[in-house]
């Protein structure tokens, strides 16, 4: 991915470092259905537990 979809997404992230800002990516998962489009987003704490992403794409499978 390159900083203008990690921008449009959220992804990027600021964070102060000696008196500057460094844009950092967040930890972050995607589920992305069958036909590409993204029908979950997880950030942060939540994106390091990959059960509720195996939720997710359950759920779309009964769909």
């Amino acid at each position: 991915m390159n900083r203008k979809v990690l921008t449009a997404y959220g992804i990027l992230k600021k964070y102060p470092m000696g008196g500057d800002d460094y844009q950092w990516a967040r930890r972050t998962t995607f589920v992305v259905d069958k036909a590409g489009k993204i029908q979950h987003i997880q950030f942060d704490e939540s994106a390091i537990n990959p059960n509720s992403a195996v939720t997710i794409c359950t759920g779309l499978a009964k769909k």
